[in-house]
């Protein structure tokens, strides 16, 4: 038997020499820290094989930090062909692995792996999503976010058809540019621009040099661009059709840059913070 894991503690423990890991009530950016840590030491250990439990049976709150480092240890765990299992998850911390599509790639076990019983508040099975910042709640930022994508709405629909019209003379192919990005919480959802590169820019990506450093990708002379979409970028019209994504809930109007899968990959524990509000179309990086 365990003690009660604190707010703050993570404890180890072996069952039939499976290591098990007990989270503590809050898994933010401290815990997420420690728990990778903690992972590391066992990844590195010879008596680590096999199976591995994360015990979540005192955790009631889990924001991007939690789920990146969860993340970082099940890529670490597959390469070591070690079962990362998780046990004791409440309705609370299975709504968010919902959120970003992690009930369908963590193995979950309902049961917890010790005697431990979760002592914490009844309020927290209930099944809501974390509160990561005040402004995820808030219904003044909601109802600003949805009349101000009404508007921009209006305004892309004036404009939608002279742009189409020169970016199809400019270049063949769509009007529209979705590429999947990550929100809150790292949830992936399709954002939308009107189209400003050549239609096979994913694929020339790899030949063109990266000016940015860290996982961030830009190249200020990028020759991907056409002509009509370096018009577009300079006056940031082709970030209108994000007001879509606005009126969905996906984005907000002002918040962090939505990063790719492929940034987020790259990020160490504490740069997952960013996800702990929702993207936005103008922010402190995009100005």
């Amino acid at each position: 038997m365990v003690s009660q894991t604190s707010e703050t503690d993570i404890q180890v423990t072996f069952r039939d020499k499976t290591p098990v890991i007990h989270l503590p009530a809050r898994f933010t950016v401290s815990q997420a820290e420690l728990f990778k840590s903690t992972c590391q030491k066992l990844f590195q250990s010879e008596n680590t094989t096999g199976k591995m439990i994360i015990d979540f049976s005192h955790t009631n709150f889990i924001d991007s930090c939690g789920i990146g480092s969860l993340v970082t240890n099940l890529k670490i765990a597959r390469e070591k062909n070690i079962e990362f299992v998780l046990s004791g998850v409440n309705s609370l911390v299975m709504g968010v692995f919902s959120l970003t599509g992690l009930d369908q790639v963590l193995i979950i076990e309902q049961s917890p792996p010790s005697e431990v019983k979760d002592k914490s508040n009844s309020k927290s099975e209930e099944n809501q999503l974390p509160v990561t910042h005040p402004s995820i709640k808030s219904w003044v930022k909601r109802l600003i976010d949805i009349v101000g994508a009404l508007v921009g709405l209006l305004i892309t629909g004036i404009l939608l058809i002279p742009i189409a019209i020169f970016i199809k003379l400019d270049s063949p192919g769509p009007i529209f540019f979705g590429q999947i990005r990550c929100g809150w919480m790292g949830k992936n959802f399709r954002m939308w621009k009107f189209r400003s590169m050549c239609i096979n820019a994913e694929q020339l990506k790899s030949k063109i040099k990266n000016q940015a450093q860290g996982a961030i990708f830009k190249n200020e002379n990028d020759p991907r661009v056409t002509k009509v979409g370096n018009f577009l970028r300079r006056k940031s019209l082709d970030e209108l059709p994000q007001f879509w994504n606005v009126l969905k809930g996906d984005m907000s109007l002002v918040g962090t840059r939505p990063p790719t899968p492929d940034e987020v990959e790259r990020y160490e524990v504490p740069q997952w913070q960013r996800l702990d509000v929702k993207p936005g179309m103008t922010g402190e990086w995009q100005v």
